[in-house]
């Protein structure tokens, strides 16, 4: 035996063969329920979540909200004269959220069980983006778009017809939207006797900044500090600045002085999810240490108020934290962490800053909320979405409290999931999933798929996606490959930071590691092997392209990088690339990552059919890099299709692209793996 290729194999779950059950397809994925939310009202006793549900061939989705009553484990819908209210949220023991009626938007409030809807206030409906109301109900903060700079039109106003954008700066265009004449700032207003009574002071008055820092962040990294002062998460910087930089501060804004200052300015990089413990005076937020490094390592700082100490509780843990809250008292705090492919939840104590894992098993939680001794969160695995739990904190005990989709599942035959642990040829150990097809018989030989990751660090753990789905590739009869290569998260910092100027390097060798492993299986069929993968998965697909060795027959790359001179060139959050890639193209010592590590260097060793799958208003991947690799594949004669949707990001949203994109994905395979 090669023990440098030594597998342990854990067989997580064996699927019985029962005669009657369906194939899992992408129309029953679509027509699965989406659960999120989870928050727990403030006595403790309901937790407020949202089920969306799409319609294909309406080609949208709706979401219904429900209060889950601990006490008595009953769900329950909202009364009806509050189902007209969206963004719902607790304010205390209510409920808050907003009513459009055409072009205005009330902010308003009500009881649950005696439905009264009171206003606290109207704004323009294109101008309000979220809100926010303070513990105690005297303030409220509201995300408006604010116009900051001039258009065309009011700089040409001779000219009414023009079309023209023009720049002066970077960051021009973010993820997917022009940067046009407006900024999403923050507003405050008094509350008094249940209504706005004031104007609204801007808290970024003057200023071209934003009051979140996007194109993710919401109020969510908003907080008040004793009705006296708003704490908020911003990027105070424009153009080039905000392009190359990751250093996001907490800016703490004083109600009475009305003046701003800056709590974080000796810390470096994103600052976020600052959260006050009211008894002890203890404000705790997210910290990551480097300037530029977006997947640095996330520590829980903890700052106490009237001394203005601070201290880093998670500095010699080896994890890097997802999301936190505080416990009752202030002396613990639960937080979620990845850990070997999993996301697990954990207590952290405050004064020894010892930790403690809550909870194992192959699955994700992907929230958590306190109520009493226990911690309601969202919870999914590769066969299962999102369903709430109830955690308890000492034994780690789960409790399923919701079943949206037993139903629709129990019907469907189930893949079977082994978990193994694979040599690199650094003699490394990598955990690999193996997804096997229902009813799975090792006497057969079947098409195998290497899945190639994103981020690229960004952990291939027990996620059920809409689009990436597992389950629904091995239900079509391919077994899946899914290592975790070199650049994620869960196995040690130094694990995730490996890929950093490294990208067609060491996490390349991992990946041909983990399926020549896996291939040496008798039941894998050696002459019928893909590789798919979408962002940094895309770019993995792109450079196999090159030095795969006849491995594979079948490649799919979705918004995947080509031509990493190109893409420096016309990416827009800098900073990702000059870290990972180690800055731009031009400079001498940056040479490795645009020359040995391109894709396009290698693109006359292509020899394989290929899909190529692109959004148009996709401004991280530009549709750019998927043209040039299209155009190379038909050029030298390769068997190749691209698939182009003109109003998608990085992601496929609508439901019926997305149908079209399953479509055109296990048409790809069927034809070049199977056929």
């Amino acid at each position: 035996m090669n023990l440098k290729f030594f597998t342990a194999s854990l067989i997580l779950l064996i699927a019985p063969i029962s005669i009657g059950q369906q194939d899992f397809s992408a129309e029953k994925l679509w027509k699965l329920k989406r659960l999120s939310g989870g928050t727990v009202s403030t006595s403790g006793t309901d937790v407020l979540y949202r089920s969306s549900e799409y319609e294909v061939d309406k080609n949208s989705g709706k979401g219904n909200y429900f209060i889950y009553d601990l006490k008595s484990e009953e769900r329950n819908e909202l009364p009806s004269e509050l189902k007209s209210m969206k963004g719902l949220r607790w304010f205390n023991d209510k409920l808050a959220g907003t009513i459009s009626e055409g072009e205005q938007t009330k902010i308003v409030r009500s009881s649950i069980h005696q439905p009264n809807i009171q206003t606290l206030i109207t704004l323009p409906s294109d101008e309000l983006i979220d809100f926010k109301i303070s513990p105690e109900g005297n303030y409220l903060l509201t995300l408006q778009k604010v116009k900051t700079r001039k258009t065309t039109a009011d700089q040409y106003p001779e000219y009414p017809e023009a079309n023209v954008q023009i720049y002066d700066d970077l960051l021009y265009k973010h993820w997917d939207s022009w940067q046009d004449e407006y900024s999403d700032q923050l507003f405050l207003y008094e509350i008094k006797d249940g209504k706005a009574v004031s104007d609204g002071v801007n808290l970024l008055e003057g200023t071209l900044y934003e009051g979140v820092v996007k194109p993710f962040s919401g109020l969510e990294n908003v907080t008040f500090i004793n009705e006296e002062k708003v704490m908020y998460s911003s990027k105070k910087k424009v153009g080039k600045e905000f392009a190359t930089s990751t250093d996001t501060e907490l800016f703490v804004y004083d109600i009475k002085s009305k003046t701003t200052s800056n709590w974080t300015e000796a810390y470096n990089g994103y600052d976020s999810s600052p959260k006050l413990h009211t008894k002890s005076q203890q404000l705790a937020w997210l910290s990551m240490a480097n300037d530029g490094f977006e997947s640095d390592k996330n520590d829980i700082i903890v700052r106490d108020i009237e001394t203005q100490e601070d201290r880093n509780l998670t500095a010699s843990i080896d994890l890097t934290v997802s999301n936190f809250i505080w416990n009752e008292k202030g002396d613990k705090i639960y937080f979620l962490a990845v850990t070997e492919a999993t996301y697990q939840l954990f207590e952290l104590d405050v004064k020894s800053k010892k930790h403690r894992q809550i909870t194992t098993g192959d699955h994700n939680y992907g929230s958590l909320a306190l109520a009493d001794k226990k911690i309601i969160a969202m919870r999914q695995s590769m066969l299962h979405p999102n369903e709430m739990f109830e955690v308890d904190i000492k034994t780690g005990k789960a409790k399923q409290l919701t079943h949206a989709n037993d139903e629709a599942l129990k019907e469907l035959s189930v893949p079977t999931i082994e978990k193994r642990w694979i040599t690199t040829t650094d003699n490394k150990r990598m955990l690999t999933w193996v997804i096997l097809p229902p009813n799975f018989d090792e006497t057969k030989k079947y098409p195998t798929l290497l899945y190639c990751q994103g981020g690229p660090q960004s952990a291939v753990s027990q996620f059920f996606s809409f689009r990436w789905n597992f389950r629904l590739m091995a239900s079509q009869g391919y077994i899946v490959v899914a290592p975790n290569r070199r650049g994620l998260p869960g196995f040690g910092q130094q694990w995730n930071d490996a890929i950093s100027k490294d990208w067609g390097g060491q996490s390349i060798r991992d990946y041909l590691s983990a399926i020549d492993e896996v291939s040496k299986e008798k039941y894998v069929d050696n002459d019928r092997l893909g590789a798919v993968g979408a962002s940094y998965g895309g770019y993995s697909v792109f450079y196999l392209a090159g030095v795969h060795e006849g491995r594979f027959k079948s490649l799919i790359a979705h918004a995947g990088l080509f031509n990493m001179t190109s893409w420096y060139g016309t990416t827009e959050e800098l900073f990702f690339a000059n870290w990972d890639l180690g800055g731009p193209y031009w400079k001498e010592e940056n040479k490795k990552s645009y020359e040995k590590f391109s894709p396009h260097k290698h693109v006359a060793k292509w020899d394989t059919p290929i899909l190529i799958i692109q959004g148009g208003i996709d401004f991280r991947v530009p549709e750019g890099q998927s043209f040039e690799a299209f155009q190379a594949a038909q050029l030298q004669g390769i068997k190749s299709k691209m698939v182009y949707f003109p109003n998608e990001n990085h992601w496929i949203l609508s439901p019926q692209n997305a149908m079209i994109w399953q479509s055109e994905f296990f048409k790809w395979l069927d034809e070049t793996l199977k056929n």
